[in-house]
């Protein structure tokens, strides 16, 4: 070996002739099966590459790697793997420039079907195997580098190479944890077990992929997944996935996500466990890729995922209608119990999505997703919901709305109106999502999160009378102008939600709650004086509602909405700090706690609480009186003329579109209310006395504004509940009066004429004035002149 190599490395123009020789007594040696030439003239060949790196080596080469072919092809276990160790010290040599004409689609398959050796014998079986890994790991190698010959990436070679990887890749036994990349494996383990083999060789591939060559890597692992049921149970998936995504460039990772979601359209037909699986892999791969580059298809991710949560709710809603027959219930609800596998996943990936990207970003996602819920009576959403049914609106309404709730957790806007924009509140306080108990808690609870921007959630969590509202250090900020802003042209809009949401029939313990969480949160976040004295109204008008009660509630949840503005009343009067406010409020919570535990959260909301017949003969000492508040709140400086006014909600057109009972049904006229309700002591006189301090209320603009908007919504509401004759007897007497005001003002004497289409005569002083009909209308006593 010494001579021979010596010889072509100083007459290199030999080594072509040396080569064919070689080959021609290899092939004679491997048809005659004398195994020992075979070894020899291997190891020649061998020690001749590694030896010789001159140009005219590539004629060798040739000769070389059809020598290699015929071992491969031998049905001999010893021989492949010779011939595949001779094919990986070839791969590790560097050519100086690359030979174009050269192929390796023969290695390519061969390697492959290595890979899924089935020998009877289990060490042959794995050392075939193991040969096969290292032969794609060695075609991988001298071919990946070079551009100019990039032909290992086609998809007839990526769809041999990448299953037979995976193939050996499910040995493994232990699936990686979520948290951090897959472990590399160990030097030993590489050589000896064929899954850490393979899966060393796989993250190699991948590694070497580029832009262009990327889905070409990754389409068969799809193939190979739905091949062999793979997405159900999805470890393997799960664990192939996350070694695709920490091994390719980061910025390639919306590649990956393309494809996934992709692939979920494709299977979307598919039984909920597969579906699921996909969306369990889509959440594994956005977790990874949130971290680095997500690339332009954040809206496509969220796109995607409300269509297959859409599909899905549509897939259980006509489960239910068709199944009847009660022997095909119980697969009815496994199936339905499986889609609710799929609308957690979606909703969990949606969620962890959401909340790993930056705010401007984030914002965008909560107007797209409140799009697409369904409100009734608009067409503004854009998800088609004609295929679902109510049960289905309402259960999609659920879904995305529980979306909503996990893509606005940790949102922290500067101001209100960056975080409640008006093309998102409205639709969020929207009628049609007040119909269920689960929905209002959902809508209370976005809220929440959107308007704590100090953290103060978790310390007003659970309606509760406070001892004392400093032990829970609040943080709060001077209510900026913006927000102060908001509350002017949305502060009604939020009362109204409060108020309605108070009064519902399924209100459960929890809903209570939430209301109280979100009467807190705007006292903290956004109120000024003006703000406070709202709440107050609003909180008084619950009060008078429960006395009333003419919505018929259930005893409870009178006695639910009298312990809430107990909690309420208690908070703010602490909150503002007016002492003679603290101690009306403090005296009323004592006697309840002596006389009527029941109006009092710690007691009510309490398992077999006691609960009283009815609520019309109880002591007033038991009610927050409007003059008492008015009275300590005034003496510190409010301005609490507006106490006096009870507060009314606003009616919105979109009441007249919606399903539920019509608002003016709901809400009536409370003008009445606190004589009813309170004895006639306790009422603030409507007849003012005029003083001087009046007259200078009367100049002074500031407030006029808000008293001409209820003066404004008065006569809305008059005209909309008052019986008509009344209406039209006002308006003539008003006529008249203004008839006689302005004759008497200009000295007029307007004489009628004779007849409907005669001569108007009017006498100013010396001076007559006569006028023509111009157009006779068509009512008697009518005319225009």
């Amino acid at each position: 070996m010494e001579k021979l190599t010596f010889y072509a490395v100083s007459a290199p123009e030999k080594l072509d002739r040396i080569g064919s020789y070689l080959a021609e007594r290899l092939s004679r040696d491997v048809v005659r099966h004398r195994s020992g030439y075979v070894l020899i003239a291997m190891e020649a060949l061998d020690q001749l590459l590694m030896a010789c790196h001159s140009q005219s080596i590539k004629p060798f080469v040739e000769s070389f790697l059809h020598m290699v072919a015929k071992l491969l092809e031998s049905g001999e276990p010893k021989l492949q793997v010779l011939g595949t160790n001779s094919f990986v010290k070839f791969a590790n040599i560097e050519e100086d420039t690359p030979s174009y004409h050269r192929r390796y689609d023969f290695f390519v398959s061969r390697f492959s079907a290595m890979c899924h050796s089935c020998d009877s014998d289990p060490e042959t079986r794995t050392e075939i195997r193991i040969a096969g890994i290292r032969g794609i790991q060695g075609v991988v190698r001298k071919t990946v580098n070079d551009e100019l010959r990039a032909t290992i990436w086609e998809p007839q070679h990526m769809d041999k190479i990448v299953p037979s990887l995976l193939f050996n890749m499910q040995k493994i036994e232990e699936v990686d944890s979520r948290i951090g990349p897959p472990p590399s494996p160990s030097a030993a383990d590489k050589e000896e077990n064929p899954a850490v083999l393979a899966e060393n060789c796989f993250r190699e591939l991948l590694g070497r992929a580029t832009f262009g060559n990327m889905n070409n890597a990754v389409r068969p692992v799809f193939a190979h997944l739905d091949h062999h049921r793979l997405w159900d149970p999805n470890e393997f998936a799960v664990h192939c996935f996350k070694i695709i995504m920490y091994s390719i460039q980061a910025q390639y990772s919306h590649h990956v996500i393309q494809e996934i979601l992709g692939h979920l359209d494709a299977r979307k037909k598919d039984s909920p466990r597969v579906r699921a699986g996909i969306i369990q892999v889509l959440l594994e791969a956005v977790a990874i890729a949130a971290k680095g580059s997500i690339g332009p298809t954040v809206l496509e991710v969220f796109n995607t995922l409300l269509k297959h949560l859409r599909l899905s709710v549509e897939f259980e809603a006509n489960d239910l209608q068709g199944g009847s027959i009660s022997s095909a219930n119980l697969s009815t609800s496994s199936k339905d119990s499986d889609e609710k596998i799929v609308q957690n996943a979606i909703i969990q990936t949606i969620g962890f999505f959401g909340s790993n990207l930056p705010d401007y970003q984030r914002s965008e996602i909560m107007m797209f997703i409140m799009g697409k819920v369904p409100v009734f009576g608009t067409s503004t959403h854009t998800l088609d919901i004609s295929q679902l049914g109510d049960l289905g609106t309402r259960r999609i309404q659920i879904m995305l709305l529980r979306s909503l709730l996990m893509v606005t957790s940790g949102y922290k806007a500067k101001t209100i109106v960056t975080a409640l924009p008006g093309s998102f509140l409205d639709p969020l306080l929207s009628p049609s999502l007040m119909e269920d108990y689960e929905l209002r808690q959902l809508v209370l609870e976005v809220m929440h999160n959107l308007m704590d921007r100090h953290d103060n959630r978790a310390k007003l969590r659970g309606i509760r009378i406070i001892p004392d509202v400093a032990d829970l250090k609040i943080k709060r900020e001077k209510i900026c102008r913006q927000d102060t802003s908001f509350m002017k042209k949305n502060g009604q809009q939020l009362y109204r939600h409060i108020y309605l949401g108070c009064k519902e029939e399924d209100n459960v313990q929890k809903n209570y709650e939430l209301l109280y969480t979100s009467l807190a949160l705007i006292t903290i976040e956004l109120a000024n004086e003006e703000v406070v004295i709202d709440l107050i109204r609003l909180a008084i008008a619950l009060q008078d509602s429960a006395i009333v009660n003419e919505d018929n509630l259930p005893m409870f949840h009178r006695c639910g909405i009298m312990a809430l503005v107990a909690a309420y009343l208690n908070f703010v009067s602490q909150m503002i700090a007016v002492p003679a406010f603290c101690q009306h409020v403090s005296k009323v919570i004592e006697i309840r706690t002596m006389e009527a535990p029941y109006f009092l959260p710690e007691h009510i909301f309490r398992d077999k609480c006691m609960l009283p017949k009815s609520l019309e003969k109880h002591d007033k000492n038991l009610y927050f009186l409007t003059n008492k508040i008015a009275e300590s709140l005034g003496g510190s400086g409010y301005s609490v003329e507006r106490l006096s006014v009870p507060y009314v909600p606003q009616v919105t057109d979109e009441d007249r579109l919606s399903r539920r009972k019509s608002i003016v049904d709901t809400v009536s006229i409370q003008v009445d209310i606190l004589p009813n309700s309170i004895p006639s002591d306790d009422v603030v006189s409507n007849t003012e006395e005029i003083t001087f301090e009046a007259l200078k209320k009367a100049i002074d603009t500031s407030g006029m504004e808000e008293q001409e908007k209820e003066k404004r919504r008065l006569v809305i509401e008059k005209f909309q509940k008052a019986p008509f004759e009344e209406i039209a007897a006002q308006c003539e007497s008003k006529a008249n009066l203004l008839h006689d005001r302005l004759a008497q003002i200009l000295e007029l004497t307007i004489r009628p004429p004779p007849s409907p289409s005669g001569t108007l005569t009017i006498t100013s002083g010396h001076t007559q004035y006569q006028s023509v009909p111009v157009y006779e209308m068509k009512f008697p006593d009518l005319c225009v002149y």
